[in-house]
């Protein structure tokens, strides 16, 4: 019996490749959904799976991805905040028109899917109001149309092989500096809230939102578990597990930020498809990081 194929759009992005083991170590065989086919082995996920080479704004490849798989999660997007404000255009784009794309063609052939979106909705950056929009298009959708998309808010997922550039992460650039010993930057106070998600709980609430029977399409999933760290505390952990004495620098805040802000995921939505779910602790998720740093990142250039 062949294996069920999944789309996932990004898939051989930071979360797509964790979201791609997961689906093949539950017997699915992953589809990647790329503009082109990336080879870079410390970032291909450990296993089997297939690229459809597209662009998430071709509405036809899209549609004709969608159409041979058994269902879809729609991870692909343009990131930034500060890097996003002078030029919103290309996001709105991508993260806008993509994700109606993605939502007709599960429409046209009646497939499941999962929309990602995003914990700082509140947020008036270029990549929270088009990662909003998208979820309420999705709302939309399913209430009109009949789609079972649902919607899964991500918040702060950290881990193994997320990029620290061009798109500055907090995890990946706290990270980078502790490891050459200079002062971790923060940009304003350090004392915004951020939940933080290990990428790997992340990919397994993704995976089984899109495949449960007790999913539900008319509301919003939280993928966080709860936790308040400042952005302060972070820094504190990650000096700590790497011994970098160099301590933080307080710089100014970016564009499209909010100091002293509060971004806070809800896990009791959850609740409907997993009894109770075991979330890593920020401690042990960032140690398993620190640690694939050390070992694949050449951290010794910016």
């Amino acid at each position: 019996m062949s294996k069920k194929r999944i789309l996932v759009t990004g898939g051989l992005g930071f979360i797509g490749g964790h979201v791609m083991e997961e689906l093949a170590a539950r017997g699915y065989y992953p589809v990647a959904f790329e503009r082109i086919i990336r080879v870079d082995k410390k970032m291909l996920p450990n296993c089997e799976y297939e690229v459809f080479v597209g662009d998430i704004c071709d509405r036809n490849a899209v549609s004709t991805a969608i159409s041979q798989c058994e269902g879809a999660i729609n991870l692909a997007g343009l990131l930034g905040t500060a890097e996003a404000v002078e030029n919103p255009f290309p996001a709105a784009e991508a993260n806008i028109l993509g994700a109606l794309n993605f939502l007709q063609a599960c429409r046209e052939h009646g497939k499941r899917g999962v929309q990602i979106a995003v914990g700082n909705h509140f947020m008036n950056n270029t990549y929270s109001i088009t990662k909003t929009t998208a979820e309420r298009f999705t709302l939309m959708f399913n209430k009109e149309h009949g789609t079972k998309v649902a919607i899964v808010r991500g918040l702060n997922a950290y881990g193994p092989r997320q990029k620290h550039k061009p798109i500055r992460k907090i995890t990946p650039n706290f990270v980078t500096k502790a490891l050459r010993g200079e002062p971790i930057k923060i940009f304003g106070s350090g004392e915004s809230v951020m939940d933080m998600i290990y990428v790997k709980d992340l990919a397994k609430i993704l995976v089984e939102t899109l495949v449960s029977d007790w999913t539900q399409f008319d509301k919003i999933y939280s993928a966080g578990p709860g936790v308040k760290t400042s952005v302060n505390e972070i820094a504190e952990i990650i000096n700590d597990i790497t011994g970098n004495k160099a301590g933080v620098e307080h710089v100014e805040m970016r564009q499209g930020e909010v100091d002293n802000s509060i971004v806070l995921g809800d896990p009791t939505t959850l609740n409907d498809i997993f009894s109770w779910f075991d979330f890593v602790s920020l401690k042990d998720g960032m140690e398993k990081t620190v640690a694939w740093f050390k070992e694949f990142y050449s951290w010794q250039e910016d």
